[in-house]
């Protein structure tokens, strides 16, 4: 399997959801102000929506920090947004967000921790994403 990328806030929401998985991955540094990894690999981002639905301020900024790196953008492969329902239309906005401006397919959406059956999916999901992509 190939590489996952995913921002998790001090909350450590995002986080938890990727150890679940046990795929490893790079976490992008909380502080927008931080220098973003580089990636050299083909990867599969995973974020968290943040604000209340309106779509301003929905993708964190060390994200779009992360993506404003030329090299990075070139490598995303697909996106995996996390979200709260009580935001109605900006449920996993981040993603739909980030998708339409990398054109790269919102693979799945998953509320706040995600479910075992999320877990599950997901993994079983990026196996079948990346066996295609090779």
């Amino acid at each position: 399997m190939s590489g996952l990328v995913y921002y998790s806030s001090t909350s450590g929401n995002t986080h938890r959801f990727v150890e679940r998985l046990g795929v490893g991955g790079v976490r992008l540094p909380v502080d927008a102000a931080s220098e973003p990894p580089v990636m050299d690999e083909p990867f599969v981002l995973v974020l968290p929506t943040y604000g209340s639905g309106d779509g301003k301020g929905a993708v964190p900024k060390p994200v779009i920090r992360f993506l404003n790196v030329a090299n990075n953008r070139d490598l995303i492969r697909g996106v995996i947004a996390a979200g709260n329902t009580n935001f109605g239309t900006g449920y996993c906005l981040a993603g739909n967000i980030v998708s339409q401006k990398c054109a790269v397919p919102l693979l799945y959406r998953f509320e706040l921790l995600g479910t075992d059956e999320d877990v599950t999916n997901v993994r079983q999901g990026l196996e079948r994403f990346w066996t295609r992509s090779h």
